[in-house]
């Protein structure tokens, strides 16, 4: 197996020249790994070894003090070295016993040898085992990185992979996957793979909470080595190793590595050949959007659900508008981008798993979703899922596109395909709102505008009479005088009347504040503050707002 390629303590002990030396405490240590041997005398031990180092010396340092002697396996022992080994006869005849239980309790292995050895055959030795076992790995992980091409270049077929992982690290593999039920190579029983598929969910509360290997204590003697099988910055599913021993190789790891790259390289594959295929439901969305089709039985078919039904699934639509900069990126970059957001964006929604319908217009993605209802908590079930999928996206944009911006909006849910154009009217709306409104920037949903659905359905030529009438002449002053008063107004209004509150937000003396109330006074009337004048204030400065300073 792969963990037995580890070359150990105990197999230090087990070479020729080790014969008769004997492993006097930390016998419990005899699975670390051995990666070099030094031959070290100085007291400052610190700066000279590294992790996995076995280290020999006649015991130099112990003929000064118990107190310098422990000194120095501390410094060996923090460093995580392999071991010691203390010849006997040169220098030293006796290990005091508080080095012994040092050993004991870091289980750190103290090998000794009672008679004199040279040094330098064990070195070269171990070395040259070490060197010819490295070259021996290093064949074995090409030869498996080449039969990994074969099968990527041959198919898609990820349990292809697996069991070739499987046959190299001979351990038992777990696939877990975000979308699909989890896989096992070999097959296990039934009630084996329902104990590691609780432990692995239990460990799993967020799927896409790790993305670097790690390595889960089962019990006892088994562990699980999982590692994140990585797409456009988001964990799809994860590779498991089951092992028997407290630590992991570097050869399992390059393993656990390579496969990993080879399932993203299938996935993404996978996705494009997909995308290809599904571009034709682009018809689909635009009959929806034209309101030209009438039977339900009939969308809900051409969409491909499962058991079309009329009162069966909740449908939203949406739209994501992405900010490109055409003359940073050029038309070849930006259609570049595009098919990647394209293959994430439905691959997050698979892996939310949600059936979805998808457009691409320009910089603009058009979303269809549909979700089973399956309790009086569907809705928010389906819209927890669309945040999800915005939050990968946002992240990869973050990581991947030098914080690329854009908008999202969804309408309001409905029980019927064909009457999803209104959703998909809705959002143009959360995203007009979200583009011009600062404290909308993040709303996502229409239901969550509030107010602003109103102001949306006005005609812009009658909202923006409505503003000029009732803050005209505020505005006008503004622009001649640069005192903020609209702001200054906004802001009064939203800390209820309170001057103390109203000027801290506005970082103002309250002197100066004092005089702007008395400006707006003069300019709107001392009734300003009244309910009913208050009343259209407050839409009219919603409306200036949304309108835009230029509106």
């Amino acid at each position: 197996m792969a963990e037995e390629m580890s070359f150990c303590v105990r197999d230090v002990m087990n070479r020729p020249l080790f014969q008769r030396a004997k492993l006097i405490a930390g016998r419990s240590g005899g699975y670390r790994e051995v990666r070099w041997v030094h031959i070290l005398e100085i007291t400052h031990a610190a700066p000279y070894v590294s992790k996995n180092d076995l280290i020999l010396t006649t015991g130099l340092w112990l003929k000064r003090s118990v107190h310098s002697g422990l000194d120095y396996m501390r410094q060996i022992i923090d460093h995580e070295t392999a071991g010691l080994c203390i010849e006997f006869g040169t220098t030293i005849d006796e290990i005091p016993g508080e080095i012994i239980r040092l050993c004991d309790d870091h289980d750190f292995p103290l090998i000794l040898f009672r008679q004199p050895v040279r040094f330098e055959e064990i070195t070269q030795d171990i070395h040259s085992f070490l060197i010819n076992r490295h070259f021996g790995l290093m064949k074995k992980l090409e030869e498996f990185s080449q039969k990994q091409q074969q099968l990527i270049l041959q198919s898609t077929d990820i349990p292809a992979i697996l069991r070739l992982l499987q046959s190299y690290t001979e351990g038992q593999i777990v696939y877990l996957s975000s979308i699909k039920s989890n896989k096992f190579y070999p097959s296990v029983k039934k009630e084996t793979a329902e104990a590691i598929n609780r432990f692995c969910n239990n460990k799993l509360k967020n799927f896409d909470q790790f993305n670097e290997t790690q390595v889960w204590k089962m019990d006892d003697t088994t562990s699980i080595v999982v590692q994140p099988v990585i797409c456009f910055g988001q964990v799809f599913s994860y590779i498991g190793l089951m092992i028997q021993l407290p630590h992991l190789t570097e050869y399992t790891k390059l393993l656990l590595d390579y496969a990993s790259k080879a399932v993203a390289t299938v996935l993404l594959r996978t996705q494009f050949l997909e995308e290809k295929i599904l571009r034709n439901q682009n018809e689909l969305i635009q009959d929806i959007l034209s309101q030209q089709i009438d039977s339900e039985e009939q969308a809900q078919m051409r969409m491909g659900l499962p058991s079309p039904d009329e009162s069966r699934y909740l449908f939203i639509g949406g739209i994501i508008e992405f900010e490109h900069n055409v003359f940073e990126d050029g038309p070849e970059r930006m259609e570049t981008m595009n098919q990647d957001l394209s293959v994430l964006i439905r691959s997050l929604l698979n892996r939310f798993q949600m059936h979805h319908l998808m457009m691409m217009k320009n910089n603009q993605f058009y979303l269809l979703c549909a979700k089973e209802k399956v309790s009086g908590e569907s809705t928010e079930s389906l819209k927890q899922s669309i945040l999800n999928m915005i939050s990968g996206l946002r992240k990869f944009a973050e990581e991947a596109l030098g914080g690329l911006n854009f908008h999202v909006g969804f309408g309001k849910t409905r029980n019927q395909l064909v009457e999803t154009w209104k959703s998909f009217k809705e959002a143009y709306q959360v995203i007009e709102v979200s583009q011009t409104v600062p404290a909308m920037k993040h709303c996502c949903f229409y239901d969550k505008i509030g107010i602003y659905q109103l102001l949306e359905a006005v005609p812009e030529p009658l909202l923006n009479s409505f503003v000029n009438d009732h803050l005209g002449a505020l505005i006008s002053y503004d622009v001649l005088h640069h005192l903020n008063l609209i702001g200054t107004l906004d802001v009064y209004f939203k800390c209820m009347g309170s001057k103390g509150e109203t000027a801290k937000e506005l970082f103002i003396h309250r002197q100066t504040l004092y005089n702007r109330l008395e400006k707006i006074s003069d300019i709107l009337g001392e009734d300003f503050f009244e309910p009913q004048k208050r009343y259209c204030l407050e839409m009219a400065l919603l409306g200036y707002e949304l309108l835009g300073e230029n509106g």
